[in-house]
């Protein structure tokens, strides 16, 4: 009986440790390290001074805010301090093997996220595109979501 209550009380930490590590940002939590490669196999490392993460999680609205990005030209997400993650670890072999040489086309930078943990935590809402608005010390100020099909981007990088 002891025995069957300590295995019990394990599950039960266990369980609860899990759903506790796995709860999604909320405003004031310190964005966790992210190192990926971008388009052209460029290594990227979230730094200081990064104000908004923009994180696409879906193919279709991450299609339409590649078009919306690439419109506003090269220098944009720079010029406001922001970086563009798009999540691939889902993307198959053949899918990449057709979707990276047009994603080189585009004229900024995109980070390729290819492992599943570094982007669990982001919230998301379908269709849309998750954005962290950060403070100096890399914590969440502020998290909306972006659409690119009906939205400017520069309305929500303010």
């Amino acid at each position: 009986m002891k025995n069957q209550v300590a295995q019990w009380l394990v599950l039960t930490m266990c369980l609860f440790c899990r759903t506790v590590l796995a709860a999604p940002l909320q405003v004031g939590d310190a964005v966790p390290v992210i190192a990926a490669k971008d388009q052209h196999g460029a290594a990227y490392t979230f730094a200081n001074g990064t104000a908004f993460l923009l994180v696409a999680t879906e193919m279709g609205s991450a299609k339409t805010a590649n078009q919306k990005l690439a419109g506003e030209g090269a220098g944009f997400l720079a010029k406001h301090h922001a970086a563009y993650l798009m999540d691939i670890h889902t993307l198959p072999a053949v899918a990449r093997y057709f979707a990276f040489p047009k994603l080189r086309k585009y004229p900024q930078r995109i980070v390729l996220v290819d492992n599943a943990e570094t982007l669990s935590r982001v919230p998301v809402q379908p269709g849309r595109i998750t954005i962290l608005k950060l403070t100096p010390d890399r914590r969440i100020a502020k998290i909306s979501f972006w659409q690119p099909a009906n939205e400017p981007v520069t309305e929500v990088l303010k």
